[in-house]
């Protein structure tokens, strides 16, 4: 440490004599961070956020004083109106910052008060237009890419030679595998390759108290999807959306079965052109065996937990925007073999909870390192297990026709089958 100017060593004395004076602390940190001193800035900052939690002086100093960058200033002119205080939070900043990533807070349905509005009225599904997510985005998983380059996204690229042969653009692909895996990610990468709109629907957009509108709204889904065209409908959980009709006791539920099967295959041949149907599900074998019929979902791919490249991905992802140190991503990728995107997520939030809550015991801000991050993959049991438990007897008692050959594969390459 630099020798302290006389004026830096009256100020710390000053401080030890008055160690809750916060101007003065601040001070004292403010002419540390112009001598250098970032470190001793940051531990002066800290205390006098312990004292003053809601000082918005200590907070920019504490900003300053690790590096955070500054947001730029805004290109438009100011608000007319005086700010209640001169460091105002920056709302629209914030907006654009997380805009991709915060879902819309409330939605709001259709009034049906009789049940007998009709949903086409209002425009109630929200399709999304062409993004920029490609397969390019999703990290490693080059198994999973080479399967939907091969049996979806190739003759779809090449019209030439689709016309050719007589290939038709409708198209339908089920992904399966544990939650937390990337299927979502994937049907939207899946959307941004063909250039297609991305409508996504779940069994909340579709199932309706009143008899007739479940399947009403199924085909008004398939129905905006068609004029929307070109674009991919997503199902997300399909096992709730086209459960086994053998198992539905409810007829409700069995008629919206029969209307997906309908949409599915269209009132003609060129109904569905232009519409792609994926769908994605951690039970397949709940799956009405109808929906997977060639014609209709008769493609399927396994999505595992991210492979090594995955997980480096996905780590770096989440531990872009926080204080790190000597964090070795091949050690931790090693450590985290069998976890989900979400277990890794988590793990990357667990890490932080460590490293926040040591520095407010000790009033030393400390960055998040191996230590933390190793500790947090020890703790977290893969969420997967649970899944793979019942896909193994799946696999072993159930896989008639080949249909979970890769789900196979896979279990004895992890000797758990």
């Amino acid at each position: 440490m630099p020798d302290d100017s006389p004026l830096i060593q009256s100020l710390r004395t000053a401080v030890a004599a008055a160690p809750a004076d916060v101007p003065l602390r601040l001070h004292l940190a403010e002419l540390l961070l112009d001598a250098g001193q970032s470190d001793a800035a940051v531990a002066e900052a800290a205390v006098a956020l312990q004292h003053a939690p809601g000082d918005a002086q200590a907070r920019d100093l504490m900003a300053r004083a690790m590096g955070v960058p500054q947001q730029p200033a805004p290109q438009q002119p100011a608000p007319q109106e005086p700010a209640p205080q001169q460091r105002a939070f920056d709302w629209q900043a914030a907006q654009e910052q997380v805009g991709d990533v915060v879902p819309p807070r409330f939605v709001e349905a259709p009034v049906r008060a009789d049940g007998q509005d009709d949903p086409g009225d209002a425009d109630a599904w929200d399709v999304e237009t062409p993004g920029g997510v490609r397969l390019a985005d999703v990290g490693g998983m080059q198994d999973v890419k080479d399967r939907l380059e091969a049996a979806f996204l190739a003759p779809l690229r090449n019209p030439e030679l689709r016309k050719l042969y007589g290939k038709s653009l409708r198209g339908g692909l089920l992904l399966y595998g544990p939650p937390g895996c990337g299927k979502t990610f994937i049907a939207r990468a899946v959307a941004g390759e063909l250039g297609a709109a991305f409508l996504s629907v779940s069994v909340n957009d579709v199932l309706d108290m009143w008899i007739g509108n479940s399947e009403r709204n199924m085909h008004e889904i398939f129905e905006t999807a068609r004029r929307q065209a070109p674009c991919v409908v997503f199902l997300d959980e399909l096992d709730a959306l086209g459960a086994k009709r053998s198992r539905t006791a409810h007829s409700g539920m069995r008629n919206t079965v029969n209307q997906l099967l309908t949409e599915l295959d269209g009132i003609d041949s060129a109904a569905n052109e232009g519409v792609f149907v994926l769908a994605a599900t951690n039970v397949p074998w709940d799956v009405d065996i109808a929906l997977r019929r060639p014609g209709r979902l008769d493609r399927t791919i396994l999505v595992l937990p991210p492979d090594g490249p995955a997980r480096e991905a996905i780590l770096r992802y989440h531990l872009r925007d926080r204080p790190i140190e000597n964090v070795d991503l091949g050690k931790l990728v090693k450590a985290t073999d069998g976890l989900s995107g979400a277990d890794l997520a988590h793990v990357c939030e667990a890490a932080a909870e460590r490293a926040l809550l040591d520095s407010a015991r000790t009033g030393t801000v400390r960055l998040i390192g191996m230590k933390d991050l190793l500790a947090a993959a020890k703790d977290v049991v893969p969420s997967t297990e649970p899944w793979f438990a019942s896909a193994r007897n799946v696999a072993m008692f159930a896989n008639q026709g080949g249909m979970y050959d890769d789900l196979v594969a896979y279990l004895k390459k992890r000797r758990k089958l």
